[in-house]
């Protein structure tokens, strides 16, 4: 599989990234067993960079895989910390869960963040660059969904990696238009950025459109590695062919039939609202008339981020 090295990072990665986020509780909630086992795959078949988050809870899979294949990906991990402590207990858990000595990129997990992030969270960042400096983690960054927010961390020498959201049909960008992210990725990766692009497929929402949807990524200039999320074999296995020039379109209803969608359950909806915050996509939309929160479906990404947010426990996938 083609490798590409992120940047100025020095750090080589495959083409593909194997996106943790599905196999966790906030969407399927695999097993350990069975989501150690598609990990482990996913790196016998040679994708070396995997890419989580604090809030996915996938870091015991990911740390069992490498054990039982005893190869060692480069991982990339987030966090929504705000402020140095809880940025500082965010890297322990990540070193500890994943029984490592250090991390190889740590992103500002800010989806839906404005051109404020980076004074927003000064202080996150700070720890991150303290971190850094003591040999803990190898490169800093920041996942976004706003176009604008990409065209400042451009402009940044504190960051190494950028993590923007990118799709043919636009779904999640903010703060501008397709081709608007297209040009911002594109100078960001001229002024010496790593760049890992997320949602090709929209969150599942492209999946009947694969090949149009990658390509589509995969033609634009500058990008590095594309996270793609999978929960079985069969979607490694289809993956890896696609990046290895191998498009087996009669198997595309293996992927089809792990697509998923949330509700919100209106009985144990407290209307609070907190899932409209959450949601960086603006999908999560509030019933004045009944006190309740609805979805989108059109506009759901399928992250499942609402669902972490919800104190209630009332939006479900389904």
């Amino acid at each position: 599989m083609k490798k590409n090295i992120l940047g100025k990072t020095g750090i080589e990665v495959t083409e593909l990234c194997f996106g943790a986020l599905p196999m966790g509780p906030l969407q399927k909630n695999m097993d350990l067993e069975s989501s150690t086992k598609v990990v482990a795959h996913a790196l016998q078949k040679g994708i070396n960079f995997v890419d989580t988050a604090q809030m996915y809870k996938t870091y015991d899979p990911i740390r069992e895989a490498i054990k039982l294949t005893e190869i060692n990906p480069v991982i990339s991990t987030k966090s929504t910390a705000s402020s140095y402590d809880e940025m500082e207990r965010a890297i322990d858990e990540a070193l500890s869960a994943l029984d490592r000595n250090y991390i190889d990129i740590f992103f500002m997990h800010a989806a839906r963040v404005n051109e404020d992030v980076f004074e927003v969270r000064k202080e996150a960042l700070k720890c991150l660059l303290d971190y850094k400096s003591k040999g803990y983690i190898k490169a800093v960054g920041i996942s976004t969904h706003n176009v604008k927010v990409v065209e400042l961390a451009s402009q940044r020498d504190d960051m190494d990696v950028i993590f923007p959201i990118l799709n043919y049909k636009g779904i999640g960008i903010l703060g501008g238009s397709v081709e608007d992210m297209k040009k911002a990725i594109e100078k960001a990766s001229e002024a010496g950025k790593g760049i890992l692009i997320m949602k090709a497929l929209g969150g599942g929402l492209l999946l009947n459109d694969y090949k149009k949807a990658m390509d589509f990524v995969r033609n634009i200039k500058g990008y590095h590695s594309i996270a793609v999320g999978m929960v079985s074999i069969e979607e490694v296995d289809f993956n890896v062919n696609y990046f290895n020039g191998i498009y087996e379109e009669n198997k595309m209803p293996s992927l089809e039939g792990n697509q998923k969608r949330f509700i919100v359950v209106e009985s144990l909806c407290k209307g609070c609202r907190t899932c409209l915050d959450a949601c960086p996509n603006l999908a999560m939309e509030y019933n004045e008339a009944i006190k309740k929160a609805r979805i989108n479906v059109e506009k759901c990404l399928t992250c499942g981020y609402c669902t972490a947010s919800c104190p209630e426990f009332a939006i479900r996938a389904i």
